[in-house]
């Protein structure tokens, strides 16, 4: 290959690379507050930015993450996500936050992923059975029983859980490193979807029988946030 093709192809995949990790990109200037005035003109990382001289502390402040959700009936866990669409100033910040309510003997934060964030989580309260599982071909569990103080970290999209394995009730903060990190539960998207996946699909992909599948499609799928979930 001739020398000029070479760095033409070198400059392609750099070019390629930069895109590739330009996920919530850093600011250009000191803040830019998200606002659904579209008049700003100045449109940010899916955002429209406030104009500066309109914003004021209460564009980058939230109050309540210290009360306690009801937890949900099927899960026995409840999660608040605060995310750009929650504190207006986190827009190009990279930042979000999540109070996780955990009822005792089994409160589950389901299996899930955020397709845009990594994550650390701080137990406040109780006792977690808390881990990851590492992607193909190995599928390596990491899991870790975590007491009040601990701290865990779920890397970047890797499918994740805690479960309250205490007799009280349990709860923890997470800081993830994007401003909407996105939240996939593992079963909810599979045996939940709309409208729903081929059974055939689920049957062979997951060792189970034509009426375990039906079973599973016919269900309700709550997410963990939902507060209109039972």
């Amino acid at each position: 290959m001739k020398v000029s093709n070479f760095l033409v192809a070198l400059a392609f995949l750099a070019l390629a690379a930069s895109f590739a990790i330009a996920y919530d990109p850093s600011p250009l200037q000191d803040f830019c507050v998200s606002t659904d005035d579209a008049s700003s003109g100045v449109f940010v990382n899916g955002k429209f930015c406030k104009d500066p001289d309109h914003v004021t502390a209460d564009d980058f402040f939230h109050s309540g993450l210290n009360i306690a959700s009801e937890t949900s009936k099927q899960l026995g866990a409840r999660t608040n996500l605060l995310t750009v669409d929650s504190i207006p100033g986190l827009n190009t910040n990279g930042l979000s936050i999540v109070r996780i309510d955990y009822e005792a003997n089994g409160g589950l934060n389901p299996p899930h992923h955020h397709p845009r964030a990594s994550e650390i989580l701080t137990v406040l309260e109780g006792t977690l059975y808390a881990g990851f599982i590492t992607s193909n071909p190995d599928h390596r569990v990491f899991a870790k029983v975590l007491k009040a103080g601990d701290v865990f970290v779920f890397p970047f999209g890797l499918i994740h859980f805690q479960l309250n394995i205490g007799k009280n009730p349990a709860v923890a903060i997470a800081a993830l490193n994007s401003q909407n990190p996105g939240v996939v539960t593992t079963a909810n998207t599979v045996f939940g979807a709309s409208p729903s996946i081929n059974p055939d699909v689920l049957i062979r992909a997951f060792h189970l029988d034509k009426d375990l599948v039906a079973k599973l499609q016919r269900q309700e799928w709550v997410n963990p946030s939902d507060l209109n979930g039972y």
